[in-house]
């Protein structure tokens, strides 16, 4: 195995490459320095050692290794395999060729030694003599093109166009719900109890919503038709209030026991009956039809 590991080191060689594409490299330029490790099965471990320079280098490593994988390969049930691409950092501090060290890698406990490169520093050419320090020069102002000015002002006319018409549109509905006449509070009442209306609502998840919005409804029509704050009242306070009015008898303690049977639905986990929860909306709309009846009536006498 270790002769296979030195045979696959002698055709392994290391790269360079600098991060700033030019023709050659300058003193304090960055350069990557690394290797690419082919098709490396997804788990497999891999230990890229510290490198150390003896005595005074010409250059310095800055920071530790980088990552990055160049390829994936992914096949169903197999593990997936990489190109994995590692590098350090590199800044030279002045010109001249120097041989890089090896490289060696560990996979799956074996060490692969990756051939050293060498590196051509090359340093700025100034002609002293002839030198003349030059004044900075003032920033170059580009006139705008229309092509860069059109995508702004076109975002800026379709935004002031949809401003417009959403206000002109909010408008419009303030007016007409201003000019429309406000809807009785008995044929309201009779408008939302509609929407409880079949046995969906009285599935036991949904029956604590089910109490809650018919009673939510009664107490609405009963704070317009009898001048009670009946939605920041209790039950008990609700039918306190309503004692001694024009509401038959017999609606009275229908209603009052909807409402508290509502109050053990709400408060209490109560489980309603079949029988319980159809009776819940003809009641209400019985006590809504009749005690309007009764208001026309006391108007006509």
């Amino acid at each position: 195995m270790k002769l296979l590991v030195l045979l696959i080191a002698s055709a392994l060689t290391t790269f360079l490459e600098p991060q700033q594409k030019r023709d050659s490299v300058l003193v304090a330029d960055h350069i990557r320095y690394g290797v690419v490790l082919k098709d490396i099965q997804e788990g497999t471990p891999i230990a890229l050692p510290e490198i150390k320079m003896e005595g005074e280098a010409p250059f310095e490593f800055l920071g530790g290794w980088q990552l990055d994988s160049t390829r994936v390969s992914r096949k169903k049930e197999v593990p997936a395999r990489y190109d994995i691409k590692a590098w350090l950092t590199l800044i030279p501090y002045w010109g001249g060729e120097y041989d890089l060290p090896d490289i060696p890698v560990i996979v799956a406990g074996d060490t692969l030694v990756f051939k050293s490169s060498s590196l051509d520093v090359r340093e700025p050419q100034v002609d002293m003599e002839n030198y003349v320090p030059a004044d900075i020069k003032p920033q170059i102002k580009v006139p705008y093109t229309f092509a860069e000015v059109a995508p702004w002002a076109g975002g800026a006319l379709v935004i002031g166009l949809g401003i417009f018409f959403f206000v002109r549109w909010l408008r419009r509905r303030k007016k007409q719900a201003d000019s429309a006449p406000d809807e009785p509070a008995h044929l309201r009442a009779l408008r939302k109890l509609e929407a409880f209306r079949g046995d969906k609502h009285w599935k036991a998840e949904n029956q604590k919503a089910f109490y809650s919005g018919v009673t939510d409804v009664l107490r609405e029509y009963m704070a317009a038709r009898y001048g009670i704050d009946a939605m920041e009242m209790t039950t008990a306070e609700i039918f306190d209030g309503l004692r001694g009015s024009d509401i038959p008898a017999g609606l009275y303690e229908d209603m009052k026991e909807l409402f508290e049977r509502s109050d053990f639905v709400k408060f209490a986990k109560h489980t309603a009956t079949a029988e319980e929860n159809a009776s819940v909306l003809p009641s209400a709309v019985r006590f809504v039809t009749e005690t309007y009846r009764q208001e026309i009536e006391s108007d006509e006498i």
